[in-house]
């Protein structure tokens, strides 16, 4: 009977052992490997599921962050699902771009184009070189080149006896295969960025139907030497729909020295404008210098060629871009690549003096952590978002929208996002017109939102959504029921 309370008395002190020594092991395993309990995140809204099925998207296609523009890092979210997930967010990296140069750089940043004269004018003709020295501004389009040339004459010049020289040697980034992204070169999303960059490397043919004469007129801007143009193309029969017009003409725009159609124009299209990247995206600079030269009245004897400026040459001139606040606008609003590729470039060449992707992305690092704390680094790649390899967070981009909220250039940033249902690449979305400004991305199974949404209660709450999946194309309506969503706070 002894024996027996003993043995008894034993495998309860056992029992009560083992179940201490469970619990401390247990307690061990959760502190090196589990991570802090949290309360588990809201369900996503039922109209977004809904939107979800239809794309046939999976809930796991979906990182998406809502929380208030007046927060902090630690505020807890209204809506967060998978914000943890470091995703490719398409365009929406320019927000990272533009938010820093705005504070690196400032609003008020301008890109300066200094013209050289070597020799000396006299009769109207300069004997000598002239010296285009580029330095980045992303917006030297057509009509600021006309007015460079324009300034030029005005030194009293109307014949160079000598060469136009381009320096492009701010900018030191690797050629670029504009096929290599997308197989599309000849789409100007596919400029690659240059020091002395024109009109973004590409023209614009401007179609403009003539039903009288049975053709439609060509406009092709800006002029480029050397470059046989067809100046005219046969209309369609009557009554023929608009349809596929480009595919109609049967454009033949391979070869750099010649631009021919071998089909028709629809009259019914009226005026259409269509912009085509350089089939030689490298000789464009010198085409374009000497073209609107030429245009003009100018007279060259010698070529266009690229050089360096000499050294103790002082400018004759400078042509400066307009404020860094309206590039920021251009980028943002119509999600222009290059443009957002020169900003970031700029970061570069403002601290080290030669612009290099490699510097860029240190210049990013350095702003990123003293800005945001420890909130993830983004990958950047090239700033612009036109990457497979980007990456970030909806956490660590929703925080970086919380502290641009708080800084002096909010009002440059929220006013260069598109506004959903009234401009830029939001004009044709289907959420209530006015309710947000928001940065949109899309890439072959990306597509994304970020920025601000203004809520019927008053108050401003920041959006971050990203959907990666091969169903992406379908995910508008995920991404316009989220923003209504979010407007919807009562």
């Amino acid at each position: 009977m002894k024996t027996t309370r003993f043995n008894t008395f034993c495998h309860q002190v056992f029992t009560w052992l083992s179940g201490v020594a469970l619990l401390a092991t247990s307690a061990a395993w959760q502190g090196s490997h589990a991570q802090p309990a949290v309360a588990a995140p809201p369900a996503l809204p039922p109209e977004v599921e809904s939107a979800l099925a239809r794309a046939r998207l999976p809930r796991e296609a979906l990182s998406v962050l809502v929380v208030d523009a007046q927060g902090t890092g630690r505020t807890t979210p209204r809506l967060s699902h998978r914000a943890h997930v470091a995703v490719n967010p398409a365009s929406v990296m320019k927000l990272v771009t533009t938010y820093a140069a705005l504070e690196q750089l400032g609003p008020a940043y301008v890109w300066n184009t200094p013209v050289y004269l070597q020799g000396t004018v006299q009769d109207g003709s300069l004997r000598g070189n002239v010296y285009i020295q580029g330095q980045g501004d992303p917006k030297l389009v057509m009509e600021r080149l006309w007015l460079l040339m324009r300034r030029l004459q005005g030194q009293g010049i109307q014949v160079i006896v000598g060469d136009i020289v381009l320096d492009r040697t701010a900018f030191d980034v690797t050629d670029h295969d504009p096929a290599r992204f997308d197989g599309e070169p000849l789409r100007p999303y596919n400029a690659a960025p240059d020091a002395l960059l024109l009109n973004y490397k590409s023209s614009v043919m401007t179609f403009v139907p003539d039903v009288s004469a049975g053709v439609a007129r060509i406009q092709y801007d800006p002029p480029l030497a050397g470059v046989q143009r067809q100046a005219t193309v046969a209309l369609a029969a009557a009554g023929t729909e608009c349809g596929d017009w480009r595919g109609a003409l049967r454009a033949e725009l391979v070869d750099p020295l010649k631009v021919s159609f071998q089909g028709v124009y629809t009259a019914a299209c009226g005026e259409r404008a269509w912009p085509v990247a350089a089939a030689d995206p490298r000789g464009f600079a010198a085409r374009a210098v000497e073209g609107m030269w030429r245009e003009l009245g100018g007279k060259l004897t010698g070529t266009v060629r690229e050089g360096k400026v000499p050294s103790g040459l002082k400018p004759a001139f400078v042509v400066t871009s307009p404020a860094l606040a309206e590039v920021v606008r251009d980028v943002n609003k119509y999600s222009n690549n290059v443009m957002a590729q020169h900003v970031f470039l700029t970061l570069a060449l403002q601290k080290n003096g030669v612009a290099t992707f490699d510097g860029a992305r240190e210049a990013l690092r350095q702003w990123w952590t003293a800005r945001m704390g420890d909130a993830e680094l983004p990958l950047a790649d090239n700033g612009a978002g036109l990457s497979r390899d980007a990456r970030i967070t909806a956490q660590a981009l929703a925080r970086m929208l919380q502290v641009a909220w708080a800084s002096p250039v909010m009002p440059e940033l929220v006013a260069s996002l598109p506004i959903s249902g009234v401009d830029g690449t939001l004009r044709r979305s289907q959420s209530r017109a006015g309710t947000a400004h928001l940065k949109t991305g899309s890439l072959r199974d990306v597509m994304a939102v970020a920025g601000y949404v203004h809520a019927a209660s008053g108050r401003r709450y920041v959006l971050v959504a990203v959907v990666n999946h091969a169903n992406a194309g379908g995910a508008r309506p995920v991404l316009d029921a989220l923003t209504d969503w979010a407007a919807r706070d009562q």
